[in-house]
């Protein structure tokens, strides 16, 4: 799998706005949150409208030094480059806090996995949102079943198959023997099987292949965590960590969280693409 930096800078003209406080506002260099950023976030367009608001309501301005897969978003961070990092929660994230270079990790959103399958639907499981049950049903039928390694996929599969009470073993389970994410959804469409991915980049078109359909969706044990960290300031000693701290708490604000319950919903099924935590500020 190919991974690439994006550096974008997102620089938005500062007006008037009501909630805008002159006497607190940051000057110079501190202004600017270096941010890096998961993939997904800047692909859908969360990110740069979550910015955007940040910036109205603070006078801050948020540049994004990288964004894409959670091991290329590290590097800049454990370098000094970035001031705040958000991504899936893992051993990625653990070891940033373990080894001294986060601090104050919190999550603040969650995105959707779900399984995809061919639109014959040997197992029956179209339309539930349960993804437990859907795995019961597909072992029950020995419906063919890809074995992704994703490292978030691998994780959800694990769980599922656990509540289901059912270990995936036989010939219908499908060792996983793709080259990369992108080519997941081909993978299991050539061979007639189901396959647990992101809900987002089947929306979006980067996990695509002919006939073959999200089948369950909705299930709320089928959420990721993202998680957000501000650079530990006793080791970069010049990062932005007031700007940082502020932009952490904006994140799991309630005016953000009731922001994501509504992102996306609208286009996508009246499923947000990323949902509150349930333990927003109320």
């Amino acid at each position: 799998m190919r991974t690439i930096a994006i550096p974008v800078v997102l620089t938005l003209a500062f007006g008037s706005c009501g909630t805008q406080r002159e006497a607190a506002r940051p000057e110079g260099r501190s202004r600017v949150v270096r941010t890096a950023v998961i993939g997904g976030m800047v692909m859908t367009g969360l990110w740069p409208e979550i910015a955007k608001r940040f910036e109205a309501a603070t006078g801050y301005q948020v540049e994004v030094v990288a964004s894409g897969p959670r091991p290329l978003i590290s590097e800049p961070f454990r370098a000094g480059k970035a001031d705040l990092l958000t991504m899936h929660s893992g051993d990625i994230t653990t070891d940033l806090v373990a080894d001294g270079y986060g601090v104050n990790m919190r999550p603040w959103t969650r995105n959707d996995l779900v399984i995809v399958g061919p639109a014959a639907d040997p197992a029956g499981i179209a339309g539930l949102a349960d993804g437990a049950e859907a795995c019961r049903r597909i072992a029950r039928a020995q419906a063919p079943f890809v074995d992704f390694h994703g490292i978030g996929t691998r994780e959800m599969s694990h769980k599922l198959w656990q509540k289901a009470g059912v270990e995936p073993k036989g010939p219908w389970v499908i060792p996983d023997e793709t080259d990369g994410h992108l080519d997941a959804l081909t993978f299991a469409q050539k061979r007639g099987a189901y396959i647990i991915v992101g809900r987002m980049p089947v929306l979006f078109g980067k996990l695509k292949a002919e006939g073959m359909k999200i089948l369950v969706e909705a299930d709320p044990d089928m959420r990721r965590p993202y998680v957000v960290m501000e650079a530990n300031p006793a080791r970069f000693p010049h990062t932005n960590s007031t700007g940082a701290r502020a932009l952490s708490d904006f994140l799991v604000s309630r005016e953000t969280q009731e922001f994501l319950a509504e992102f996306g919903a609208a286009k996508h099924g009246r499923i947000p693409l990323f949902h509150p935590i349930a333990a927003a500020p109320h």
